[in-house]
């Protein structure tokens, strides 16, 4: 890649990465969606899913709060209730546009209780089609089970390699790459064994991004915080969230990096904040800081819709709401 094209993808990833805002994690795939509208009695049909998004991604003030917006293939395509695309909803709105490019986890063959992030054929067209559909950025993830036996090093050294190439191909074509290589928050699981796995993880896979000759400054990291399991019986507390994450990210994270965001991975909206906060506390880091959560964001204010027109107000509020929390939870002020 040439000098300019470079400046162009560091220039996205400085927009991505202004202070106090996130990234908006709106890019769960038509089951997991359908899975969320069930609990919630809500029909699983594209219209609703488009209602869904679009309560989201109209939301007045959403803009004071988020920096750009990952969407799922569907998503990308479709329009507001006025017939106006998505796309130009969030480019009026001054947010940048990012689009889900994997196509979700595979069985490991051989490894039980393992996953393989696929999607790699095709990638390189469907990538230049996201491009023409006004994507800026793109988001990869592969998931990693944390067990006495896992995540193996072969899991961590396959998903790793492609989460490289997948980088590759984002810079070749001119769109930022966000790798996401989730350390899975299900489990038993001290503190302690989360942060020795993620330390393996993230290091895996910069071994495999700088063997690929990926320009980092023109990457973003999405990383698990460091957590105990979610049925770990003494779970850590915010202060030692930060400290264990800080310490795994210093250790592991290039200083030229562009960017390091959060996923929420299945914590409810007040312990992901709460932890997120406590980490922004750190700060000054090598690195800039931003949040991008999906159902720690969501959850609330897609209960208070629960697909009801007369509900879309207050599902907006609920919404405009927890991005406040997290906006003042990367001052550190929570």
């Amino acid at each position: 890649m040439d000098h300019t094209e470079i400046e162009k993808l560091k220039n996205t990833v400085s927009k991505m990465m202004q202070d106090k805002k996130g990234i908006l994690a709106a890019d769960e795939s038509n089951g997991t969606c359908n899975s969320r509208f069930k609990a919630l009695g809500i029909p699983e049909t594209e219209e609703e899913r488009r209602r869904w998004r679009e309560i989201l991604i109209s939301a007045p003030e959403m803009e004071n709060y988020v920096n750009g917006v990952i969407l799922f293939d569907e998503t990308i395509r479709q329009s507001d209730s006025n017939g106006k695309k998505f796309t130009d909803v969030l480019k009026e709105k001054n947010v940048l546009v990012g689009i889900k490019v994997d196509e979700g986890l595979q069985d490991f063959i051989d490894h039980t209780g393992e996953t393989l992030t696929h999607g790699l054929n095709g990638l390189p067209a469907r990538m230049q089609e996201y491009k023409s559909l006004g994507a800026t950025f793109a988001k990869w993830r592969a998931a990693f089970a944390i067990s006495e036996r896992t995540p193996t090093e072969d899991a961590i050294l396959e998903n790793s390699e492609i989460l490289a190439r997948y980088a590759v191909i984002c810079q070749e074509h001119d769109i930022v790459p966000m790798v996401e290589p989730e350390v899975l928050l299900e489990g038993d699981h001290s503190i302690e064994k989360a942060k020795e796995v993620t330390t393996k993880v993230l290091k895996g896979l910069f071994e495999a991004l700088e063997k690929h000759h990926v320009d980092l400054e023109a990457l973003i990291l999405k990383t698990s915080m460091v957590l105990s399991g979610n049925k770990s019986e003494n779970r850590a507390d915010a202060k030692a969230v930060a400290q264990a994450t800080v310490e795994v990210l210093k250790e592991c994270v290039p200083e030229n990096t562009g960017g390091v965001v959060f996923l929420s991975g299945g914590q409810s909206g007040d312990e992901a904040s709460a932890n997120f906060s406590a980490i922004a506390r750190h700060e000054p880091l090598p690195w800039p800081l931003a949040f991008s959560f999906s159902r720690a964001i969501q959850n609330e204010a897609l209960a208070t819709w629960a697909g009801k027109v007369s509900n879309i107000d207050l599902a907006r509020e609920a919404f405009i709401e927890r991005l406040k929390l997290n906006s003042r939870a990367d001052q550190g002020l929570l």
